[in-house]
């Protein structure tokens, strides 16, 4: 058995976890990580890392009898919030939640399980480590609805073989009447779906306090450059978006594009956003060397999106891969994780 530090965000899927590694006998250790300022958190009913969030992992690991600390990382996790507001400033959808695993969770926190000299890190993510014949490899949750190996396709393979997700083998379901079983206080507790440090999952809010600049009024035009109304600033919108553009047109009209050089947002037609192609870059080989190109494959561009099959090939030129889809998908947004499985 092993000693195993768990990321415990008082929610049921970390405290089960914790609970399932200690009934395998392990010695679990239980931290929670404060990420931001709990003050601002605070306003937030269905967000991570609250005050409650911290008090709820520590109740639980009273129950279960383990170590617990908790650490404030909210230093570290700046990068993350300036990372957010730089990309909607150029113009770009970003994705928190996996670079917060692929700097915080899954970097830091794994030099602070050294520190306190844990073999292994686990959270309660559904998603699963599988032994190929060449190593490791990272998995869907058994829980489709529930998979979360999106949103970990940034996490180094050199640190894949140190992490445990006990709950990816289980469903939903099944992980709520373990907690119940287990008498974990939090078991009838509900799910974060919110950005820990947007408050009231409103964006702009963050943006107009980092980067008012980018939230100037400006035009929006059609595809042909036509002004067609008047927008709070590009920053204000992602590729794809139909609701809330203040725009009345006879047929649904999309976010196709937000240009910070002439803080225009360009609306168009659902068929201007059908893409087949799309280059992607910072790659991240969740193999022990990677797959020979041109490779066939399915791609998912957001969490909870439908897996396209593809071929990823190299882009001539730059150091880019390029994908092709066999079919056009609706949305592509610069910013965003393209997840190969």
């Amino acid at each position: 058995m092993a000693r195993v530090l768990v990321a415990m965000s008082g929610g049921v899927d970390s405290s089960v976890a914790a609970h399932l590694l200690q009934e395998q006998g392990h010695e679990v250790i239980g931290a929670f990580l404060r990420l931001g300022d709990g003050g601002q958190a605070a306003e937030k009913s269905r967000a991570c890392c609250t005050v409650e969030d911290a008090i709820d992992a520590r109740r639980v690991a009273d129950v279960l009898e383990i170590r617990f600390y908790s650490f404030n990382y909210a230093e570290q996790f700046r990068k993350i919030i300036d990372y957010f507001v730089d990309e909607y400033r150029e113009g770009r959808t970003p994705n928190p939640c996996a670079r917060c695993n692929q700097w915080i969770k899954f970097d830091v926190f794994h030099d602070l399980a050294r520190d306190l000299g844990a073999e292994f890190v686990a959270t309660g993510h559904y998603a699963r480590v599988v032994e190929g014949v060449d190593g490791p490899r990272l998995a869907r949750g058994i829980d489709g609805n529930k998979d979360q190996s999106y949103f970990l396709a940034t996490v180094p393979y050199s640190v894949l073989k140190e992490c445990l997700f006990p709950v990816g083998e289980l469903r939903k379901s099944q992980v709520r009447d373990l907690a119940g079983a287990a008498n974990l206080p939090v078991v009838q507790k509900a799910e974060s779906q919110e950005i820990c440090f947007v408050p009231a999952n409103d964006y702009r809010r963050v943006i107009r306090k980092e980067a008012p600049e980018s939230l100037q009024q400006g035009d929006i035009i059609d595809e042909d450059g036509d002004k067609i109304g008047t927008h709070e600033g590009y920053a204000a919108y992602t590729v794809g978006q139909r609701r809330g553009l203040g725009i009345a047109a006879g047929e649904p009209r999309y976010v196709v594009k937000t240009d910070r050089t002439t803080n225009q947002v360009v609306l168009g037609r659902r068929e201007s956003l059908l893409e087949d192609q799309f280059q992607i870059s910072e790659m991240n080989w969740l193999s022990p060397t990677p797959p020979e190109l041109p490779h066939r494959c399915t791609v998912q561009i957001r969490h909870g999106g439908t897996p396209q099959s593809c071929t990823v090939q190299v882009n001539p030129g730059n150091e880019w891969l390029e994908v092709s889809l066999d079919q056009p998908v609706f949305a592509i947004a610069s910013g965003q994780v393209a997840a190969l499985y």
